[in-house]
């Protein structure tokens, strides 16, 4: 359909609909589902159409205190008069933030979550994964409310199965910046996650994907990658290192796509300006709320945007030097129920 475009992104909006505020009580002795809405602002009756260009939205990025690198501590979030602050909004990193080894979520964590939701607050999703490799885990894990993945091009109703809004990186871009970066680097492995609902990420030859469970498709050549509509690319050199990778492909790419470092072997090209802050930007809108709301968790350098956008923003105790520096709080890792323990120390 058409849709507003800027340089080498296209914005489409898709079934937008008003969310519930409230979902039905789990059956006695399951468990509670992972996200569960609390009655709570009027949603909008669309996500609005902020145009995704770096900082679209968005509030000024604050000056961090700098935590020294390993140092495990809390910050406690006062409002005024000095009373200890609470969000009405909790975003979540998923892989090495919420989430356990085995895609797990823990029940100390399920229970810290329900804490949260028992005093006002809602939950929302923010993942690099794309939502065909997101949405099964969400399912498992009773999760129903809006999800930002993607890292930020996707905006997907959990509970509806449908996606709200979707930005996708146009091809002959994606090519062009992959020949730039290997006119630096020497040749790389690439791979691409195809927009939609129902998208594969497709492989090409030598590429190995560096979450081995999420499904692929293997294809003979790299023209194969553009068969259709693309969300964003992975890439792998055979020698260099993700930060290596990452920092030389920000060199020439600049003004074509956005680089991210999501994780080991994760070092991906997303349409220009789109990051976790952006989509979650426009996810939290339709809840009608914003960034001096949000309470944000993550682990890896393309967490940073999210935990500079909201008002309190917390490391995981195995994040990537890049997100401890710039992030209020550093709690313990996500195998050690971190989340859990601030959202306990906070809404408790």
């Amino acid at each position: 359909m058409p849709g507003w475009r800027v340089p080498g992104a296209y914005l489409r909006i898709v079934g937008i609909m008003a969310l519930p505020s409230a979902h039905p009580s789990p059956p006695p002795g399951a468990a509670p589902p992972l996200d569960q809405p609390q009655a709570g602002p009027a949603p909008a009756a669309a996500l609005p159409l902020a145009p995704p260009h770096a900082g679209a939205g968005l509030a000024p990025a604050r000056a961090r205190p700098g935590p020294v690198s390993g140092q495990v501590f809390p910050s406690e979030p006062r409002g005024l008069g000095g009373r200890r602050r609470t969000y009405a909004l909790v975003a979540t990193d998923l892989d090495g933030t919420l989430l356990r080894a085995g895609d797990q979520v823990s029940a100390r964590t399920r229970a810290a979550l329900e804490l949260a939701r028992g005093a006002g607050a809602r939950h929302i999703v923010v993942t690099g994964r794309p939502v065909p490799g997101v949405r099964g885990l969400l399912a498992r894990l009773g999760y129903d409310g809006i999800a930002v993945c993607g890292q930020g091009a996707q905006v997907y109703d959990a509970a509806g199965g449908r996606m709200l809004s979707a930005l996708t990186l146009d091809r002959e871009t994606a090519a062009t910046a992959l020949g730039k970066i290997e006119a630096e680097t020497g040749a790389l492995f690439a791979a691409v996650d195809q927009d939609g609902t129902d998208g594969h990420t497709l492989i090409e030859p030598g590429y190995r994907m560096a979450h081995p469970t999420l499904p692929a498709r293997p294809v003979p050549h790299r023209d194969s990658l553009w068969e259709r509509p693309i969300a964003k690319v992975l890439i792998r050199h055979p020698e260099l290192t993700d930060d290596e990778l990452a920092a030389a492909a920000r060199s020439v790419v600049d003004g074509l796509a956005t680089v991210t470092m999501a994780g080991p072997g994760t070092v991906e090209l997303q349409p220009l300006g789109v990051t976790k802050a952006t989509g979650l930007a426009r996810a939290a809108a339709q809840l009608g709320l914003g960034p001096a709301d949000t309470l944000a968790f993550g682990d890896m350098p393309n967490d940073v945007p999210m935990l500079r956008w909201a008002a309190h923003g917390v490391a995981m105790a195995n994040s990537h030097a890049e997100l401890l520096a710039v992030a209020d709080e550093i709690t313990v890792s996500n195998e050690e129920d971190g989340v859990a323990r601030v959202l306990e120390r906070l809404y408790g």
